[in-house]
C-alpha cells in the first residue's frame, strides 16, 4: 500500500509574505517539512506542489518530486480550495493513499506522521471505522459566541478549564485519505475522520508573524 506525501506551497502568501520558505531550524519551513517526511520509512513518494519555481527547485535539490501547479490552482481565487485538493491528488500523487502535509506546522514531525499512518492503516484500511485520519488539538478555553458563553455557564455554573468539554481544533499537521477519495470528495478528508490529537507544541500552525515567533521559540526548547 503506497503513500504519497504532498506538500502544498505557493508563492503568494499575503498575511505573512514568503511564509512557506521562512527560516526555520537552520533551513526553511519547506525544507524542514521535506526532511521530516524523508525520515518516515512508510512514505513512498514526497511531492512538492507549487506555482513557485524557487520552491520547486528546493524540492529538486532535496531529492523529492516537483509538481508545477498552474497559477489558477494557486492564486486562491480562480479555483476553490476543494478543486485544488482534487487537482493535486489526481495529478501530483501516484500512491493509493495521500498524506496532505502542509509545511506550516513545523513541529509536527516524523514521529507524528508515523503514528498517523499506523492509525490510518488500522482504523481506515483494516477496520473501516473511519474514512481518513487528520490532526487536531484539544480546545479547553472559555468560548463565547456574539452574545453568550458556548461551553460553560456564568456564575455558580462556572467550572475550572479542565472540566470544559473536549472540543477539538483541526490543525494543518496532516490529513491522510485514499487518493481516489480525495479526488471524489474534492477535499482532503471525509465525513468520518479519525481526529488524532497532537500536543499543543506540535500543533503550532503558522498563519501570522506571532505564530512564527512562537514556533521558533518552541523549537529551541526541544
Amino acid at each position: 500500500m503506497k503513500y504519497s506525501a504532498i506538500i502544498p506551497v505557493r508563492a503568494g502568501s499575503k498575511r505573512l509574505p514568503n511564509k512557506n520558505i521562512l527560516p526555520f531550524g537552520g533551513t526553511n519551513l519547506l525544507i524542514n517539512k521535506i526532511r521530516q517526511l524523508k525520515r518516515v520509512s512508510l512514505i513512498d513518494e514526497i511531492v512538492v506542489s507549487s506555482d513557485s519555481d524557487l520552491m520547486l527547485q528546493m524540492a529538486v535539490d532535496e531529492g523529492v518530486t516537483p509538481h508545477k501547479r498552474p497559477i489558477e490552482y494557486a492564486d486562491e481565487k480562480t479555483k476553490s480550495f476543494g478543486e485544488v485538493v482534487a487537482f493535486c491528488a489526481e495529478n501530483a500523487a501516484h500512491g493509493e493513499n495521500v498524506i496532505w502535509a502542509p509545511c506550516v506546522c513545523p513541529l509536527c514531525d516524523e514521529f507524528n506522521f508515523t503514528d498517523a499512518i499506523n492509525k490510518y492503516e488500522e482504523l481506515v484500511l483494516k477496520n473501516h471505522e473511519y474514512d481518513s485520519v487528520i490532526s487536531a488539538k484539544l480546545f479547553k478555553e472559555y468560548l463565547w459566541d456574539e452574545e453568550k458563553p458556548v461551553n460553560y455557564k456564568l456564575g455558580l455554573g462556572h467550572v475550572p478549564s479542565q472540566q470544559l468539554p473536549n472540543y477539538q481544533v483541526i490543525v494543518n499537521g496532516f490529513y491522510i485519505a485514499p487518493r481516489q477519495k480525495m479526488i471524489d470528495w474534492k477535499y482532503f478528508f471525509g465525513l468520518k475522520p479519525y481526529r488524532m490529537i497532537i500536543s499543543k507544541r506540535e500543533a503550532v500552525d503558522i498563519d501570522d508573524k506571532e505564530d512564527f515567533l512562537i514556533a521558533q521559540a518552541l523549537l529551541k526548547t526541544r
